[in-house]
């Protein structure tokens, strides 16, 4: 079983709920952390003390408070520390249930797990654990199990999300069309973005820019 497991979770409930969850299943060596900033100086302190997490349990979404932060959500820290430990294990434990910020979690941040909190989420927990302790398959909550099923999930790219977050702040083609080109991405003629925000709506069963913005924030897609 892991050694050493290091938890971001803002909420002290759920920090005892997990801490018992760990013991049960003989881990002793638990940490805990309120911010993801010092997820990220743990994971950094523990590689340089050679006493490397095994383990990584986060939270996706944190409380503003008094405290200013550097990294703001689990979905960064997790990104950042798998970039200095890109072996370490990482279950996510959260409401968050949009299907594209799952799907991207998995495929993006190569996370191991994703647990929904519900009612049945602690056996959940305990079992994607163990499952990631033993196997290198991943674990998702059952009830989300259809987001790799979902169409809408599996034929968006990098290109169509970053258009629709322009488009959601307001920013003209035109002006789209010049950070485009400033970046490299192609096609970037004003037509060319024209034609994938129509194929975009027809996607999407959209009306117009701003339901097709609104589908996209309830998909999690933005």
């Amino acid at each position: 079983m892991f050694q050493k497991v290091l938890i971001a979770e803002d909420v002290d409930s759920i920090n005892i709920a997990l801490n018992q969850i760990l013991k049960e299943l003989g881990i002793t060596h638990i940490d805990h952390v309120k911010y993801c900033d010092d997820a990220l100086l743990r994971v950094k302190k523990a590689l340089a003390d050679n006493e490397p997490y095994d383990l990584f349990i986060s939270d996706l979404s944190f409380e503003t408070d008094f405290r200013e932060v550097q990294i703001k959500t689990g979905d960064e820290a997790i990104a950042r520390i798998k970039a200095i430990q890109p072996n370490i294990q990482v279950i996510v434990y959260s409401i968050e249930d949009k299907k594209f910020r799952i799907k991207s979690l998995f495929e993006n941040n190569h996370i191991n797990a994703y647990i929904h909190k519900g009612r049945r989420s602690i056996d959940q927990l305990k079992t994607a654990i163990q499952q990631v302790f033993t196997t290198t398959d991943i674990y998702i909550s059952p009830e989300l199990e259809y987001i790799f099923k979902d169409k809408k999930t599996r034929e968006i790219d990098e290109v169509d999300i970053l258009l629709i977050k322009q488009l959601s702040k307001g920013i003209s083609q035109d002006e789209i069309e010049t950070q485009f080109k400033a970046q490299g991405i192609t096609p970037n003629s004003r037509s060319a973005i024209e034609k994938r925000i129509s194929k975009l709506k027809d996607y999407f069963k959209a009306s117009n820019s701003i339901h097709l913005i609104a589908i996209a924030k309830d998909l999690g897609i933005i």
